[in-house]
């Protein structure tokens, strides 16, 4: 009996349930993964992520390999061609039990169903694992049985879940044999390169371990100042599957002595954000219209905006007159990442002050961020364009000039990412503009492109019943 574990976006060794259960099993292990460049062109999958991906990959293969467990790397166009192509490859090697973790959008859930209806015809046994979420999508329901459609309570029936079962960490498989031979691969794909990120499993351990000891106290005082070190900077790898929740919680449980379940408890702030990934991901496969580029509030996609092709230039050019804005739209395009308190502000501007299509926003940052990942881009850009699953009325609007006050008071990230501002002084920083005019007109910094205050009267007419 042969075994065959086929890994997706579980890029990893440590607590993953399907390669553990396949190494328990007698006979022959092998691990396969499919590289799909049409699928991840219709995904808008960023070039940056696919390095990221590309190194990951590789050094998966290579800790298999170790183990002598062979990791074959099969390019095919796009999700549809790979039940055949993994039928060829069954054959070819006697594979017997096919080990995978489950996924959770709905082009990858028809695509599993694809290869479960062709495992049947080949006498193949699969073997699913739920490891993506803590805990599966469907299992954390409202007392009428239905999906939660609001945050908070889906965290107090979350909290109260880990709190009655806890969690489990799968161990790394035990080595198979003789030591094999990696020959790396290349995905076939654009990529930019993603160097400053860590490439394999091990580091991106450490990092978390060393975010758990040296920042996740002060997490909640510092995690909203783009120009402090203060976040975890583990999105990449939670999109790649590079970790897990649960060894998030394992380490924040080793730090802290204990899972805080309550808000005044340290280190809760940080396990509220790891819940908010949970409750996008449990959204999209209770409303898997949130995957086909709809609304989660279905009257929202009534509203008709006005999409000025060159006001959304300018909003991906950083030239749009409001620092905070344009410093953090050049930080993306430079580096494929950008802080989270960023990503609220450019979203809530190009939909409240541009009045440009949420999904335009949804897919720019797809195509650039090197952590993009359907559940959380489309919840964070729904939040934000108030069609998602949130409480909060549509006429929460960022006052963008504000919120760069508040957020880079002294203009550090502000000056950081836009040169020409370099010498504006302090208290001008968010206003540059009448400074220039009188000490550097020659300056090529835009003027605002929009009024704040005569575009939030817009949005409110676009949004009104």
């Amino acid at each position: 009996m042969s075994s065959l574990v086929w890994f997706r976006d579980d890029l990893r060794t440590f607590d993953h349930p399907a390669l553990y259960a396949a190494s328990l099993q007698a006979g022959n292990v092998r691990a396969i993964y499919f590289v799909t460049p049409e699928q991840w062109q219709r995904h808008d999958l960023a070039p940056i992520r696919a390095d990221l991906l590309e190194r990951h990959l590789n050094a998966v293969g290579q800790r298999l390999a170790e183990w002598g467990i062979p990791m074959h790397v099969i390019t095919v166009a796009d999700y549809a061609a790979i039940p055949s192509a993994l039928g060829d490859f069954c054959r070819q090697h006697g594979i017997s039990q096919l080990y995978a973790n489950r996924d959770i959008g709905i082009y990858e859930l028809s695509r599993d169903a694809a290869v479960q209806a062709h495992c049947e015809q080949w006498q193949i046994a699969c073997h699913w694992f739920d490891a993506r979420c803590l805990f599966a999508p469907g299992s954390i329901l409202t007392g009428s049985g239905d999906m939660f459609k609001v945050y908070t309570p889906f965290s107090r029936a979350w909290l109260k879940k880990l709190m009655a079962e806890g969690y489990q960490v799968w161990p790394q498989p035990q080595a198979r044999g003789q030591t094999l031979a990696w020959q790396p691969v290349t995905v076939d794909y654009p990529k930019v390169s993603s160097q400053n990120w860590f490439g394999n499993e091990n580091e991106v351990l450490n990092q978390l371990r060393q975010f758990a000891y040296d920042k996740q106290i002060d997490y909640t005082t510092k995690r909203d100042f783009p120009a402090i070190d203060g976040t975890s900077r583990l999105s990449p790898y939670l999109a790649l599957g590079v970790i897990t929740i649960r060894q998030c919680l394992a380490v924040m449980q080793e730090v802290l002595e204990q899972i805080p379940f309550e808000k005044s408890e340290p280190g809760f702030t940080w396990l509220n954000e790891l819940i908010w990934r949970e409750f996008y991901q449990h959204l999209l496969v209770a409303y898997p219209r949130v995957c086909m580029h709809k609304g989660f509030k279905p009257e929202t996609d009534l509203i008709r905006w006005p999409n000025n092709e060159q006001l959304f230039t300018a909003w991906c050019e950083g030239k749009t007159g409001y620092p905070i804005v344009d410093a953090a739209m050049r930080c993306l395009n430079q580096t494929g990442w950008m802080h989270n308190r960023l990503r609220m502000i450019v979203a809530s501007f190009l939909v409240k002050d541009l009045h440009i299509d949420w999904r335009w926003g949804e897919r720019y940052f797809m195509q650039h961020l090197i952590d993009g990942e359907l559940a959380a881009n489309n919840g964070g850009w729904q939040w934000a364009a108030s069609t998602g699953a949130d409480a909060a009325p549509y006429f929460r609007i960022f006052n963008p000039t504000a919120q760069g006050q508040k957020f880079d008071e002294q203009g550090i990230f502000i000056k950081r990412w836009l040169p020409e501002l370099s010498h504006v002084p302090e208290n001008y920083i968010h206003t540059p503009h009448d400074w220039l005019k009188i000490f550097d007109p020659s300056n090529s910094y835009p003027a605002p492109i929009v009024d704040h205050a005569q575009a939030r009267e817009i949005t409110l007419a676009l949004f009104k019943p």
